[in-house]
């Protein structure tokens, strides 16, 4: 991380016009800000949902396991030019043999 450095005056004010010019970003309003909530309370149920959804994606009946596996290219390059999900083109293939 790069060490501050103070900014001067005339630097100052030329990022206060930048901020006050941007239409998309106004300050707030001192009487914004007194009205101003915690996110739990503005949006009630948007933060049970997300809280409800900390885990990430949900747990699987049947997991898949990373494991490392060497192919031949030739193979590779096959199953790997068949686009997305050649992952599970493999996993099939490997349950129909029953290896």
């Amino acid at each position: 991380m790069s060490p501050k450095r103070a900014i001067n005056d005339e630097e100052d004010a030329r990022i206060q016009r930048m901020i006050a010019g941007d239409p998309d970003a106004p300050e707030a309003t001192d009487e914004q800000i007194a009205q101003k909530k915690p996110f739990a309370e503005a949006f009630p149920e948007l933060a049970e949902a997300m809280r409800r959804n900390q885990g990430g994606r949900r747990k699987s009946a049947n997991p898949k396991v990373v494991i490392s596996l060497r192919l031949d290219s030739e193979v590779s390059e096959k199953i790997r030019a068949t686009g997305p999900g050649w992952q599970s083109l493999i996993n099939e293939a490997s349950k129909k043999a029953r290896v």
